[in-house]
């Protein structure tokens, strides 16, 4: 039953992959990168073995510790990642407990992550080729810490299902995941600076950590190393007691998950209620128009774009702090501008098999860009608008402010049309309706990166007159140039956003039975 578990993975991600070359091509892409991360660190620890006992030991632990907890965090903030072995979806089988802990602890051991971490960890025996005992230890405790990551990672998982079941947790922790990937610039920065400033400190963090279940397996080699084999003993023993006890608590938690799995909440609206529907005009793209800013107010996979508006200023005031200069703060404005514009470039891939409603009903695909487009504009407008005041008024710099609202009104007005005709004629892999907003198809991320590159870079060409006009009016100062500024990008945008719209209708026209082929297609996969 094990190896039929096993197989059932691999036999998944190998049909998702047929079923794409794009995808195949970036799992190719990504494997090689990975590959070179890992050969980086192999290196590492392999140079490690020429460094001194201490400083080794300092730099094993602390990095050890933080893969086991980032093992263990992650389940938290992106549960349905990987979904290929859901306990969920195995609980309409007859399946022994300890037959299933083994095979799912094996399907993590043999995933893309659990591979790395294994190869990583093996590379602490290298590490300690100096202290043969060590080193013997090594390959026993680097095994113990693999398996305390996947172990953990699927305990808490289990633990989490209760909470993933409720859709507003999963709507905050799958935003906030964000918050750290777009500060890491500045987190970085600020990490360094702690480390230099506290260097002397991390040998004595360090050794505590090593005490505790994250760094426990990390730091019997180094205290044999050192000498202290007593101190190595009580240690392996904490190491081999986290995992135990992180085996029982797993092995409780996914038995009562499967005995009675929770479902999803639910709510009740009132008869007659029907929202941003009575809002907008009784039009087909007034329709199309609420039904997707409801979209925008609802569902994670919109909601995560919005989460860089209060981030972007944050990261432009910290780089404009170093370089002691408020004039970078002055253009979180174009910047969020430029962001957002492509907000509607995956709308018909979110809206996956559903969007037969619009080509069984004859809706026109003038009305379908318009009503998307309306919807982003309801949010974006108004956030640009107030963006570029509030950082102009920070940096007293009103008499650049016609010059900065036609540079970000002309790129979200143009990027409103771009993305009005790019996205009638691509769909991409994107998760479905109620799934965590980071499950993806392998390969899929690079598809959709490579989509979006391509958009962002006719956007800036199209947004060149505006480009230039704002260089120059920062460089002489001139109030005529920004004058000129603001209305080359509200007319130029204006007829660029009118145009996309027309032509990407035309498109959707054509090409819409064709486009919900390639969207069964896609969510078969």
């Amino acid at each position: 039953m094990v190896a039929t578990l096993l197989r059932l993975r691999f036999l998944v991600l190998r049909n998702s992959l047929r079923r794409s070359t794009w995808q195949l091509v970036a799992v190719i892409i990504g494997a090689v990168y990975g590959l070179g991360v890992l050969g980086i660190a192999v290196i590492g620890l392999v140079a490690l073995a020429f460094a001194p006992q201490e400083l080794a030991a300092t730099i094993i632990v602390l990095a050890g510790s933080a893969v086991v907890l980032g093992w263990i965090v992650v389940p938290l903030i992106a549960a349905g990642v990987d979904q290929t072995l859901d306990p969920a979806r195995l609980a309409q089988f007859p399946l022994p407990m300890s037959k299933l802990l083994v095979g799912l602890t094996l399907a993590g051991v043999l995933g893309v992550p659990g591979v790395i971490t294994t190869i990583a960890s093996l590379a602490t025996v290298a590490s300690w080729i100096r202290y043969p005992f060590a080193a013997a230890a090594a390959v026993v405790c680097a095994a113990l810490a693999v398996l305390t990551c996947v172990v953990g990672s699927r305990m808490v998982a289990a633990l989490s299902v209760s909470l993933q079941s409720q859709r507003r947790f999963r709507e905050i922790s799958s935003i906030l995941i964000f918050i750290p990937l777009i500060l890491l610039g500045p987190i970085i920065i600020g990490v360094s600076q702690s480390v230099r400033n506290s260097a002397d400190a991390l040998p004595a963090i360090a050794d505590g950590l090593g005490w505790t279940p994250l760094g426990a397996a990390w730091s019997v080699p180094a205290d044999l190393a050192a000498g202290d084999p007593a101190g190595a003993g009580f240690k392996f023993l904490i190491a081999v007691a986290t995992l135990a006890l992180l085996v029982f608590i797993w092995r409780r938690s996914l038995a009562a998950a499967l005995v009675s799995p929770h479902a999803a909440a639910s709510k009740r609206v009132a008869r007659g209620k029907i929202g941003l529907f009575g809002v907008f005009p009784a039009t087909p793209a007034g329709a199309v128009a609420a039904r997707c800013l409801t979209y925008w107010r609802r569902d994670p996979r919109y909601a995560r774009q919005l989460i860089v508006v209060p981030l972007i200023p944050v990261l432009l005031a910290f780089y404009s702090n170093n370089m002691h200069s408020l004039t970078l703060l002055t253009l979180a404005g174009p910047l969020v501008a430029f962001l957002l514009s492509l907000g509607t470039l995956a709308d018909i891939s979110y809206d996956g098999t559903a969007f037969a409603v619009h080509v069984a009903d004859g809706v026109r695909g003038r009305d379908d860009r318009l009503g998307r487009v309306v919807a982003l504009a309801v949010i974006a407008v108004p956030v640009v608008l107030a963006l570029t005041l509030i950082t102009v008024g920070i940096a007293n710099a009103w008499a650049e402010l016609p010059l900065l609202l036609g540079l970000g009104f002309g790129a979200l007005l143009s990027g409103f049309g771009v993305t009005s005709v790019s996205s009638a004629r691509i769909v991409i892999p994107v998760p479905a309706a109620g799934d965590n907003p980071f499950k993806s198809a392998p390969g899929a991320g690079f598809t959709t990166a490579l989509s979006s590159f391509a958009t962002w870079g006719i956007l800036t060409l199209l947004v060149l007159p505006e480009i230039v006009l704002t260089v120059v009016g920062f460089v002489t100062g001139s109030a005529l140039v920004g004058w000129i500024g603001l209305v080359v990008g509200l007319l130029l945008g204006t007829a660029l956003a009118i145009a996309g719209i027309r032509l990407g209708g035309r498109q959707l026209d054509r090409s819409g039975p064709q486009l919900l082929s390639r969207l069964k297609t896609l969510r078969g996969a």
